[in-house]
């Protein structure tokens, strides 16, 4: 197989790799709910105060989402009045490095915002 063809082919597999993650990581409010959730277990409320400008039906859309792909666990404790904590897991927990990097190129470009 040629060089170029095979370099085509590894770009495309990373294309592919690329794509899946902004299909996990993509939507709106996402990437700020796993920050927030690096700092450990957070109840609803807390998230709901930490993103305020978030609606609940949004961050719950997020949260259900994020728990289906295995990055959040959602913990129900049998209290009255519910009590239920979110946390990342193993594969959430992955994504510490790559959020600092955002956080960091934010500080760096977007000084202005």
């Amino acid at each position: 197989m040629a060089e170029s063809t095979m370099q085509a082919s590894a770009t495309a597999h990373d294309v592919c790799h690329v794509e899946r993650a902004l299909e996990v990581l993509g939507g709106k409010w996402t990437i700020l709910l796993i920050h927030e959730l690096m700092g450990g277990p957070k109840r609803f409320g807390e998230l709901r105060r930490l993103i305020p400008e978030a609606s609940a039906k949004m961050l719950t859309m997020r949260l259900r989402e994020l728990e289906a792909v295995g990055v959040v666990d959602r913990e129900s404790f049998p209290e009255v009045p519910p009590h239920v904590e979110y946390r990342l897991t193993r594969k959430g927990q992955a994504l510490r490095d790559a959020i600092e990097e955002l956080r960091l190129w934010g500080m760096t470009f977007c000084a202005e915002c």
